[in-house]
């Protein structure tokens, strides 16, 4: 339990620490990579290079110290943090390696002004942290390991199918080399894949692409341009292959609300709306399926999704390629925007939005969808990478 001094220590450093988070990061995490090299096999070096990952890292610093009051209000934070650690395979043995390097670099960037007292007080708050989060994660990995199919921590997987989806985007079917049954999962939910690339262990979330109930599990990758693991994946990952996968994580899942559903998707954020549709129509849900592509070759599932709405009235389907090609059929043409999807939405806004894809895709349909009426508490996303708010990103 944090001590009322050391509490006070914080609020009292806080004004000092707060501007200057951003540094702190700049300087902990090659602190921590230098130090303890292992741990880069965690964290996502395209997100460290753009500055996610520093920049998340340093507002749930400020979060958390700005709230030691009332924790309670970070909750939903909590949670998100916890399903990622769980997903990655965090360890209680990992916490006091950031510990040692976020107070490291701390005082490295504020100096004199970090005195050891305030330096131990930052300790004994950031201890408090990692026991609430060592805990809830424990949790999480007795749920995994104790539910039917389910296991804890890494578990071998071999590559049994491979299908390309478009130009672009491939998905990758695996099963357990054991031979014994898988855990289900939530539409919506991603699993980590943990695999050898150019001889060092990388970890990626994917999110799972098929509906649950299957004895495989398929994740959809698009080949990024310079992606060092999407690139491997398609290259030279083969059937027969065996790869490590975490059980399925995370919060962005379907919800089980009567009321009519909209996928609002852009891109390879496709991926968790192809496991969200079947459920959705199968629970009698009115479904908006709006996608939005470059175009025709870069569109996946488009025939799977295309042959469900000639079997479903309950399904509308609506496609927007930027630049399409000649051939291509698309609803409309350009981008998502405020005109397109007051088109494409339901006179009453009193819907369920689950919305994924690249953040500027992101960034206008959350703007578009508030503008048009849309309950803000009815719009579901998750970023690609580290956690950000819309409107901080617009």
């Amino acid at each position: 339990m944090l001590s009322q001094h050391s509490k006070d220590l914080v609020k009292a450093s806080l004004p000092a620490v707060g501007p200057k988070v951003d540094e702190i990061t700049a300087v902990f995490y090659p602190l921590m990579f230098n130090r303890y090299p292992a741990v880069k096999a965690y964290f996502n070096q395209a997100h460290q290079a753009q500055g996610t990952q520093p920049r998340a890292l340093a507002n749930a610093v400020v979060a958390y110290a700005s709230n030691l009051d009332r924790l309670e209000v970070l909750g939903d934070a909590v949670a998100l943090i916890v399903q990622k650690h769980v997903a990655l395979n965090i360890l209680p043995e990992h916490y006091p390696i950031v510990g040692e390097c976020l107070l490291a670099a701390i005082k490295e960037v504020l100096g004199d002004v970090a005195s050891d007292e305030i330096i131990a007080a930052w300790a004994e708050a950031y201890q408090q942290l990692a026991d609430l989060l060592i805990g809830a994660e424990e949790q999480v990995y007795q749920h995994n390991e104790q539910r039917n199919g389910g296991w804890r921590g890494e578990r071998e997987f071999v590559l049994v199918d491979k299908q390309k989806e478009s130009d672009v985007i491939t998905s990758f079917y695996f099963s357990p080399v054991d031979g014994k049954a898988i855990c289900s999962y939530l539409p919506g939910q991603y699993i980590t894949i943990i695999t050898d690339v150019n001889g060092a262990v990388v970890r990626r979330n994917y999110s799972l692409s098929d509906q649950p109930g299957n004895d495989y599990y398929r994740i959809s990758v698009k080949r990024e341009p310079n992606g060092v693991v999407s690139n491997a994946l398609h290259d030279n990952l083969n059937k027969g292959d065996i790869v490590k996968l975490t059980p399925p994580a995370g919060s962005f899942t379907l919800n089980s609300e009567a009321r009519p559903l909209v996928l609002l998707t852009g891109g390879v954020g496709i991926t968790p709306a192809m496991s969200m549709l079947n459920p959705a129509l199968t629970a009698g849900r009115e479904v908006h399926f709006i996608h939005a592509a470059m175009n025709g070759k870069h569109h996946a599932f488009k025939q799977k999704v295309d042959e469900l709405a000639e079997g479903n009235d309950k399904l509308k389907v609506s496609y927007c390629y930027e630049k399409p090609e000649a051939g291509d059929k698309p609803h409309f043409e350009g981008q998502i925007n405020h005109a397109v999807l007051t088109n494409l939405l339901p006179v009453d806004r009193n819907v369920d939005v689950y919305l994924l894809g690249p953040k500027g895709f992101m960034v206008a349909a959350y703007s578009a969808l508030k503008d048009l009426e849309v309950p803000v508490a009815n719009i579901q996303y998750e970023f690609f990478g580290p956690l950000e708010a819309l409107d901080s990103a617009a």
